[in-house]
């Protein structure tokens, strides 16, 4: 069954609510690591031991990655509570994404009898070359 226009409007305004309840968030992936902790008698300092586990939030920045090591157990529930968050506003915005399309393929045009003017069209082809390099289809 196809929605109206005014259903997906209103399906719209309710998800844009959803964006309010939202706290806080940051993007990232939450692990836990066995690693060494460096006393000499510790268990973990033995060649088989046991390894003590490193909680940590990785994450992409400027296109590297940066790991977050947490000292205590809250330090790192808080971290994976603002991934979740962080997770929960990406769907928001894919489902945002989906509705706004429909949206937009459900508004009709209005008729345009002009048609296009040459100059439009020349500045059109402009942007078009200029914001998306040389393309195939538009040659000079």
């Amino acid at each position: 069954m196809s929605l109206t226009l005014a259903d997906l409007e209103a399906a719209r305004t309710k998800l844009l609510q959803q964006f309010l309840n939202l706290g806080d968030f940051r993007p990232g992936t939450v692990s836990a690591v066995p690693r060494r902790c460096g006393k000499p008698r510790c268990r973990c300092a033995q060649r088989h031991g046991e390894r003590h586990p490193q909680f940590r939030l990785l994450r992409k920045v400027k296109g590297k990655s940066v790991s977050e090591s947490f000292s205590t157990p809250a330090a790192f529930r808080k971290a994976a509570q603002e991934v979740g968050e962080y997770h929960r506003f990406q769907d928001l915005v894919a489902q945002l994404t989906v509705i706004n399309e429909q949206i937009c393929r459900s508004r009709s045009v209005g008729s345009d009898e002009t048609g296009w003017t040459e100059a439009e069209k020349k500045r059109l082809l402009a942007f078009i070359k200029k914001s998306h390099g040389k393309s195939r289809g538009f040659s000079s």
